[in-house]
């Protein structure tokens, strides 16, 4: 039986969060914070990721608005997850990620982590809610 893990992506103009999935799907853990210098580089880098670790679907954040709908940044995000999509060959599916930072920083607060190192942390927490999320709606 053939396992394929998924990936969790909290995708920003400066740093991109990445979270992969155990190989059975049950468990997303944060995997690296990704210098976004560039959307074709950081494409690349993604499609790198993708092959090492056998991912075969994405769940993107989706940045919505708090009345649910979608503005600039939600159109940013799709953009660029729409084309990693058809370069990679790999499902993208997007997952509303408002609060997922916040979250990530309580979780990050409850966990005693201090200030200078949350600011590290944050995207790599938040691609992993943001994948489990997804995994939990999948199973549900």
């Amino acid at each position: 039986m053939q396992y394929h893990r998924k990936m969790g992506i909290d995708y920003g103009d400066k740093r991109i969060g990445i979270a992969l999935s155990d190989a059975l799907c049950i468990i997303s853990s944060p995997f690296e914070v990704y210098k976004n210098i560039g959307e074709d580089d950081a494409i690349n880098h993604i499609i790198n990721l993708i092959k090492e670790y056998d991912v075969d679907e994405i769940a993107m954040g989706l940045p919505l608005n708090m009345d649910g709908t979608e503005g600039e940044r939600a159109l940013i995000h799709r953009n660029f997850g729409d084309k990693l999509s058809k370069l990679s060959n790999v499902k993208v599916v997007y997952i509303d990620e408002r609060l997922t930072s916040a979250e990530a920083e309580d979780i990050l607060i409850a966990s005693g982590v201090r200030r200078e190192k949350r600011k590290e942390l944050i995207d790599k927490i938040s691609a992993q809610i943001i994948l489990q999320t997804y995994i939990n709606n999948k199973r549900g």
